[in-house]
């Protein structure tokens, strides 16, 4: 019987779902994170104790004396070399990643998972709202903090667990839902794959570790190397292309919110409304929909739930908006993401001078998708780079924010630290800007949402 539950970077945000659930199971938890966060200050806030040193000695002695009834959780992110992870193989402890942790409680439900490149917490986060709205009810690990329920966690006595599948390590393959619902299949993660092809292949794998009888949803004009058992149903979803699952009479209205109607197979929803802005999101809608529609939510229910879904902190995530600005935040940092993104923006917007504030997120992603970022970026009127955010890495030698530059044929751009962003703001009085980026970006949200507060009297 597991009493301790001890996580080594503890302040990620699906390790902090995995912490809130045990800690709710009734198990004593603590954990390491390299720093501080308002992440981690929640979590400590709630009764976990959390510290930031890498030693040994600051692992609660109910841990270190109890190895048997104790589990530890890591997550990929930590080094090899880490002096607690290291201490606690030597002293027998029953030490596991996130991915199999996440595996292990899915085992015990019906799991309904959202996999892709990109998209993915958009979808899962409005799936999980979807079966609350509808009362079904799931418990949910989202790879975000939901703006309804401010958690990544949500808990319920029905078997119905949604999962956002993660690709990276392939830890996805660690899950085998009744029905899974796949976005895209993008390159990306090469340090980890090695090749797109790849990638590819441990998709296909994943779709195939579906449950018998289950269902696959997959984003019409993804190409996998399936090989599907016949005992699992595969449909498609698309925005707006018809297919099993899609929407059809678009309509942009104030503030970016889309109405449409929403196609579930036979069915036809008239005039549903999405509770956030962005074209992105009908697609995601779209998707979420299909998976509830396919686990006996009803229209109606779907219906409500779209309306009344607020959005996930961080994708497109509207920070400030007045007559004079608008500022957008976004953890995009793939560049189809960026494409996205900003293609929702401008379609707000079409008449508008748009700059973006982009952090490239690790070196190893920046070197293989220079030319890419550039062509997505190239979508704005005005783009600032700052310095790669190395997130796991070491850097690499002649890789940095120059390297996408040089790619850019945007009129303006420039490369600014984080110091001098706000000074940055304040000379261009930007009428729509968006922030992108997966690293410490989102520190400069609410210094930028303050600064045009000021401007804006």
């Amino acid at each position: 019987m597991i009493k301790n539950v001890y996580f080594l970077g503890i302040g990620g945000i699906g390790m902090s779902a995995l912490a809130r659930y045990y800690k709710n199971a009734g198990a004593v938890v603590a954990g390491y994170d390299l720093t501080a966060s308002s992440l981690t200050g929640q979590l400590e806030s709630e009764g976990i104790d959390v510290h930031y040193s890498d030693d040994p000695h600051l692992i609660p002695e109910d841990f270190r004396k109890d190895p048997d009834h104790s589990l530890v959780i890591y997550t990929p992110a930590v080094p090899a070399d880490h002096k607690e992870l290291l201490w606690l193989r030597e002293n027998g402890f029953d030490i596991i990643k996130r991915s199999v942790a996440l595996g292990r409680i899915a085992k015990d439900h019906k799991t309904l998972a959202v996999a892709g490149t990109h998209g993915k917490t958009t979808t899962s986060t409005l799936l999980a709202h979807i079966m609350q709205v509808s009362g079904t009810g799931c418990t949910a690990f989202l790879g975000g903090i939901s703006k309804n329920y401010r958690s990544n966690l949500l808990l319920s006595d029905n078997t119905f667990l949604v999962a956002e599948a993660d690709e990276y390590d392939r830890s996805f393959l660690q899950l085998f839902p009744q029905t899974a619902l796949i976005t895209s299949a993008d390159a990306d993660h090469l340090d980890i794959y090695g090749s797109h092809r790849a990638v590819k292949e441990a998709f296909a794998q994943f779709a195939a570790q579906i449950a018998p009888g289950g269902s696959l949803v997959l984003k019409k004009g993804v190409k996998l190397p399936l090989s599907l058992p016949r005992t699992i149903s595969c449909f498609t979803y698309h925005y707006d292309t018809p297919c099993d699952f899609y929407a059809t009479r678009h309509h942009i209205g104030e503030g970016g919110i889309f109405s449409f109607d929403l196609v579930l197979q036979d069915t036809l929803l008239k005039d549903c409304q999405l509770g956030i802005p962005g074209r992105i999101n009908v697609e995601n809608a779209v998707g979420a929909a299909a998976l509830a529609y396919l686990n006996g939510v009803s229209a109606k229910a779907i219906k409500e739930a779209l309306s009344s879904f607020r959005g996930v902190a961080r994708r497109m995530d509207v920070q400030y908006h007045t007559k004079r600005y608008c500022y957008i935040d976004d953890y995009a940092h793939h560049p189809r993401e960026i494409q996205a993104a900003v293609q929702s923006v401008r379609e707000w917007f079409p008449r508008e001078t748009i700059t973006g504030i982009f952090q490239p997120h690790l070196y190893s992603r920046t070197r293989d998708f220079a030319r890419e970022f550039a062509r997505s970026l190239d979508l704005l009127d005005r783009v600032i780079l700052m310095p790669v955010y190395p997130a796991r890495e070491l850097p690499i030698p002649g890789v940095g924010a120059e390297t996408i530059a040089k790619y850019l044929n945007v009129e303006e751009k420039e490369i600014l630290d984080a110091t001098k962003v706000i000074e940055c703001i304040k000379k261009y009085k930007p009428r729509v800007l968006v922030t992108l980026g997966a690293g410490n970006i989102d520190r400069l949200v609410q210094p930028i949402r303050e600064c045009l507060k000021e401007m804006d009297v």
